[in-house]
């Protein structure tokens, strides 16, 4: 049985309000935890994620969705400016992980071609477009914008893995990743009261 991702929702010291950059840190870090989760939990349930590219390109394809689900929870919770900036310092942090997970994976060899921290910021952004055309309802996804993630995902998989990938990914591991990330996000920006 996997363990579940342990994730912090709340600061310990309560000093008041954290920076931005502090905060989207530790979002980072939660949202990249749970994608490599759910990338090992593929590759325990025989999907074949034999190549470092190809673990790095799903990674990066539910990072950026897990990114943009949280600027859709941000909205109506703080001010725009301060979304904005959580938004883009979380997308910093998470391109920040990205180019250390993958010099760690290369014994720190860049590519000379290839700039991995500029790679993930034009994805992310190009992804953010993309999933604006999405409608997120209060506390999911809707079908669009998660099949097409794991259409995303799909088209770097194995032939013998495209038929299956989707389902695993839109019923398990996308569900369980937003759970997550909102139970984090509600720890450190909780919603509007409703009366």
């Amino acid at each position: 049985m996997v363990k579940p991702v342990r994730i912090r929702t709340t600061w310990f010291k309560k000093e008041g309000e954290r920076p931005a950059e502090e905060t989207a840190s530790v979002l980072a870090s939660t949202l990249w935890r749970l994608a490599d989760k759910a990338v090992d939990n593929l590759s325990r349930a025989d999907y074949d994620i034999v190549t470092p590219q190809r673990g790095f390109r799903i990674l990066g394809e539910l990072t950026c969705f897990l990114a943009h689900y949280v600027d859709r929870l941000l909205y109506g919770r703080v001010s725009d400016a301060a979304r904005a900036e959580m938004v883009t310092a979380t997308a910093l942090q998470l391109a920040g992980i990205m180019e250390e997970n993958i010099l760690d994976f290369t014994g720190g060899q860049k590519d000379p071609e290839y700039d991995y921290k500029q790679g993930y910021i034009d994805l992310i952004n190009t992804r953010s477009t993309d999933y604006s055309e999405f409608e997120f309802p209060p506390d999911k996804a809707s079908y669009q914008a998660l099949r097409f993630l794991s259409l995303q995902i799909r088209d770097v998989m194995e032939d013998s893995d495209k038929s299956w990938i989707q389902d695993q990914l839109m019923d398990i591991e996308i569900p369980e990743m937003m759970g997550a990330t909102k139970k984090a996000m509600d720890g450190f920006f909780p919603p509007p009261a409703t009366s």
